[in-house]
């Protein structure tokens, strides 16, 4: 019988940082990240990250995501693998996201949402 080797682990992570947006949208005006202006964060730190060169192997990854179940502090992202998640109004928000957690490892406490934030 043949045995399957799992791969071995690579000693770094694939991405230093993943970053994810909640792009989720609710029906019947229910509070949701999209009516709170949560694309246009997201297209801004596409943008910025890539501009950077930030963007690979090593670096920093930034995603959609679906309803991450935190709507009452929309909108919001979560940097990983920290597991920090952070609540934003506007682009400066972002780019103090981007130049103090992500390219330098300081977690921006002004706009950490709250543990008992849910949805």
């Amino acid at each position: 019988m043949n045995q399957v080797k799992s791969p071995a682990k690579p000693a770094e992570p694939y991405y230093k940082h993943h970053i994810f947006f909640c792009l989720n949208e609710r029906k019947a005006g229910e509070e949701s990240c999209s009516a709170h202006g949560a694309q246009a964060g997201f297209d801004h730190c596409k943008m910025r990250i890539k501009a950077e060169g930030l963007t690979g192997q090593g670096m920093v990854r930034v995603n959609k995501a679906g309803c991450l179940d935190r709507c009452a502090g929309g909108p919001v992202a979560v940097v990983y693998p920290e597991g920090v998640w952070y609540s934003f109004i506007d682009n400066q928000d972002i780019d103090e996201i981007i130049d103090s957690h992500l390219k330098n490892g300081q977690i921006v406490e002004r706009l950490v949402l709250p543990d008992a934030v849910g949805r």
